[in-house]
């Protein structure tokens, strides 16, 4: 009785969410799927289980479609390098991840306790690819034009803001424009220190430019760091800048 139980309550949270995103599944086992973190198998070894990432890979490809079609038919005069820089900025982790927090994606995933433990739930990456296999879900379900539907409600009203402040030009690419510019040289990032276990790790990464220092920056990966440290060297130059 209890596992059954069990059972019910499970689908009925699968129904709150499809509801609440608006669809209708005909399997509501796929979008179950798309909410299992691979993690979450090791600790359910007797169950016969699937993990979200092959629903990801196809998610990421119908996403890309979609933008890609978006872009062509918004923006006819922007040249084909633009129109890819918006693409990334519009299906990168940070934006993918901003929209699964604002759908709970990470309140429905099915992981391990160990995973939920170091954070997971709230962890841009698994956000990012949950939003993907929940479309890759939609897409074996429903079709593209319902995958269309969805992408169009929850994620294609941030390009026009993408497009119209440049946000595809991250701050590793605006400061080095302005260094080069500047002072003629090119920016580099050295590593200050890395703490924590192999699991768990967070960087300090420095921004220079020749033997000066213009920011620091602290992130759970070396490229994040590298970031953060650009946008501190931006802010930096930009106060200069004002006084």
């Amino acid at each position: 009785m209890p596992s059954t139980k069990k059972k019910k309550q499970k689908q009925n949270k699968i129904e709150i969410l499809a509801k609440k995103l608006g669809l209708k599944f005909s399997d509501k086992s796929l979008l179950e799927r798309a909410l299992t973190h691979r993690s979450y198998l090791n600790e359910k070894k007797n169950e016969k289980l699937h993990h979200n990432e092959r629903l990801e890979f196809l998610g990421d490809a119908v996403l890309e479609l979609i933008i890609s079609e978006h872009l062509f038919s918004a923006y006819p005069e922007r040249a084909e390098g633009e129109l890819t820089s918006f693409r990334a900025a519009t299906v990168k982790t940070d934006t993918l991840a901003l929209v699964s927090r604002e759908l709970n994606f990470g309140e429905h995933l099915r992981m391990s306790k160990g995973e939920e433990a170091t954070g997971g739930r709230d962890k841009d990456y698994l956000l990012a690819n949950t939003f993907e296999s929940v479309l890759g879900s939609i897409y074996i379900d429903q079709g593209y034009e319902s995958c269309k539907k969805f992408v169009s409600e929850v994620l294609i009203p941030r390009i026009e803001n993408i497009v119209e402040n440049r946000l595809d030009i991250d701050a590793k690419t605006e400061f080095q424009e302005i260094a080069q510019a500047r002072y003629r040289l090119t920016p580099t990032y050295k590593l200050v220190v890395a703490k924590g276990p192999d699991h768990e790790k967070t960087f300090t990464m420095a921004i220079m430019v020749g033997d000066d220092e213009f920011g620091r920056g602290a992130g759970p990966s070396k490229q994040k760091a590298e970031e953060k440290a650009a946008q501190k060297a931006l802010e930096k130059v930009k106060a200069d800048d004002k006084k």
